[in-house]
């Protein structure tokens, strides 16, 4: 019966320790799943993502302060390429302990890369990947996002410069697009060269171009007449219209893209449409005897610069009247289609950070205007 007893109370006593160590690893546990639960949904600071370099996934949010160069120099200026930044809490930060260094994977650096982008120093971002050291510096690797943080979202208003568009459609909008675009810098037509190496180079590859429409990639210097040279490609043909190479429409940045010679040249003057036969130098191409499909990538691309064509160019000052129809075969009229068929091109194809790049450095560096269908898609249909 001793014994018996002894059994029994000490099963109670396991048993009434167990209950009794149950709620406090339970709270326990509760608690460590709201943590989890606020780190999802609130960034890290710097300081925080800091302290936990433990290869773990995790949003960080922090002022770009420079260009990482080792594990404790960091750019302000001069930036040297589009793979790294810099992150603090404070944007004005100027010490390198308090900054988490970030690689940019490649999909990123046309718009987060401060070479090609110096304006985004002192700008917040939020940016989702590994809690890993780079440069033999705490940083994130991995990078799934980069985003604008809450106060820096993107505007489409740039600077109030469309403002005198707002609220119009149809031919209204058109008339007020032209106004605000007209008059820009005409460059010279051997000006070009430089300005579409800059306007399309590769981030990749810095010392090449891109080329429209067969994709490739190429040494800026390689450009000529040669076979395999690139050259300059009219998108509007400066045959519709029958401009040339003059300054104005046969020189504007806005609808000039490197391109292969001989694709050029199988090109031509034809209006764009769907159907016909491969390329078979430029995979994705097709051609018949009176129009031209460009490859998916660069569908909208070629439709947003005809779109920009048509209200740039509306024949006052003495300069062309250029204008869109449903029609291919318009030899030396000025109109290019098929405006059906680019309203296709243009949803199917949404504007990228590539476009993006290209149209504020043609704003900010070369003619002072921008493409109003690349800042605002939804324009088109509202004027066609």
């Amino acid at each position: 019966m001793r014994i018996t007893a002894v059994l029994i109370m000490a099963v109670l006593l396991t048993a009434c320790g167990q209950v009794a160590g149950d709620q406090p690893a339970g709270k326990e546990d509760v608690s460590h799943l709201q943590i989890a639960k606020r780190d999802a949904s609130t960034p890290l600071t710097v300081e925080a993502a800091l302290e936990r370099q433990d290869g773990s996934l995790a949003e960080v949010a922090g002022f770009v302060t420079g260009q990482p160069v080792s594990d404790s120099e960091v750019l302000t200026a001069g930036f040297t390429n589009d793979y790294a930044l810099a992150l603090a809490d404070e944007p004005g930060e100027a010490d390198p302990e308090k900054m988490l260094f970030v690689q940019i994977p490649s999909s990123k650096r046309l718009e987060d890369g401060l070479k090609t982008n110096p304006g985004i120093i002192g700008k917040k971002r939020v940016i989702t990947g590994k809690l890993t050291s780079y440069f033999s510096h705490p940083g994130i690797k991995g990078v799934t996002s980069i985003s604008p943080g809450e106060e820096d979202e993107p505007s489409t208003d740039h600077g109030g410069y469309y403002s005198s568009a707002e609220g119009l459609s149809g031919e209204a909008l058109k008339s007020a697009l032209h106004d605000i675009i007209d008059d820009h810098r005409e460059l010279s037509y051997s000006e070009l060269w430089d300005a579409m190496a800059k306007t399309d180079e590769d981030p990749d590859h810095p010392g090449n171009v891109i080329l429209l429409y067969t994709g490739r990639s190429q040494a800026k210097e390689l450009h000529g007449g040669d076979v395999d040279d690139w050259n300059r490609e009219h998108v509007w043909a400066k045959s519709h219209g029958n401009f040339g190479t003059a300054r104005g429409p046969g020189t504007d940045l806005h609808h000039l893209r490197p391109a292969d010679v001989t694709v050029n040249s199988s090109r031509g003057n034809l209006d764009f449409d769907n159907g016909g036969s491969p390329h078979d130098e430029a995979d994705g191409n097709f051609s018949d005897e009176d129009s031209w499909e460009p490859r998916d990538e660069v569908k909208g691309d070629v439709a947003r610069m005809l779109f920009y064509m048509a209200v740039r160019y509306e024949g006052d000052a003495g300069e062309l009247d250029l204008e869109l129809n449903d029609r291919v075969n318009n030899g030396k009229a000025p109109n290019h289609g098929r405006l059906s068929v680019l309203l296709d091109w243009h949803e199917s194809d949404p504007v990228d950070d590539r476009e993006r790049r290209r149209n504020e450095i043609i704003y900010e560096e070369y003619q002072g205007n921008r493409n109003p269908f690349i800042d605002h898609p939804e324009w088109a249909d509202q004027i066609w």
